[in-house]
């Protein structure tokens, strides 16, 4: 296997990972989501802990699908590609601060759950508040990152390289524009985060991931100058 497949390959696996662990992470964290007085019950803190580990390994291959395609697609532009990769690691960033959120109304939950005399309001207030700012991150992240980075920068890379088949790179910036627009209405409350029409209008992003991470997995990058520039450069190091 030479070195233009394995990186397609981590890059295809990778993104099939930051697909497979986001959704189910989601449902999992539905009930510190949905319960406003979850603080003071007896909770599902297994399945927040399950939720979380999924976003960590959601955050790590989210950075690790920009860093392993970087050094192919810098090719094409490398003021994009390297704006791929920060971009990447802000959404990480912030899927993180998500995290840390949610994790601290399991620890007050079970803090408040060993003491007396303590003001419950108290406690119901700031965890209705930590879970306000996963609902922040999850906008700002999977929202706005995603469809600007993944979605925008990403396709238009695949676009112009012609390293996947143009409808796929197509899909990533309709998928991206239409990404941003979700966020965008979601910020000013024109609709939910979810809501059917925000799940319409993120569907075509979802499945530029799926659809790239499928393609790189099992084909690999498609011919083009970029790969075979590629190739030039490793036979000249190994001659070297």
């Amino acid at each position: 296997m030479d070195s233009l497949r394995k990186t397609a390959l981590v890059t295809g696996v990778l993104y099939l990972v930051t697909f497979i662990t986001s959704i189910p992470a989601l449902i999992l964290y539905g009930p510190v989501l949905n319960d406003t007085h979850y603080i003071l019950g007896s909770g599902a803190d297994t399945r927040v802990f399950a939720g979380a580990f999924l976003e960590i390994l959601l955050a790590i291959a989210g950075i690790g699908t920009a860093v392993a395609i970087f050094p192919v697609v810098k090719r094409q532009n490398e003021g994009i590609a390297l704006g791929f990769v920060a971009a990447r690691i802000v959404e990480s960033t912030i899927i993180a601060v998500g995290i840390i959120s949610l994790l601290a109304v399991v620890t007050m939950r079970r803090d408040f759950a060993g003491s007396g005399g303590t003001d419950a309001g108290t406690f119901v207030i700031a965890g209705k508040a930590l879970v306000a700012v996963h609902k922040w991150t999850f906008l700002l992240g999977s929202g706005y990152c995603a469809g600007i980075e993944s979605g925008l920068m990403l396709g238009y890379l695949m676009y112009r390289s012609g390293l996947v088949p143009r409808p796929i790179a197509v899909l990533g910036l309709a998928g991206g524009s239409l990404a941003f627009v979700a966020a965008t209405a979601e910020l000013f409350g024109v609709f939910s985060q979810v809501s059917p029409a925000a799940f319409l209008l993120v569907l075509p992003e979802a499945l530029f991931e799926f659809s790239i991470g499928i393609w790189l997995t099992f084909k690999g990058f498609r011919p083009s100058p970029i790969t075979a520039a590629v190739t030039s450069a490793t036979v000249a190091e190994l001659r070297g």
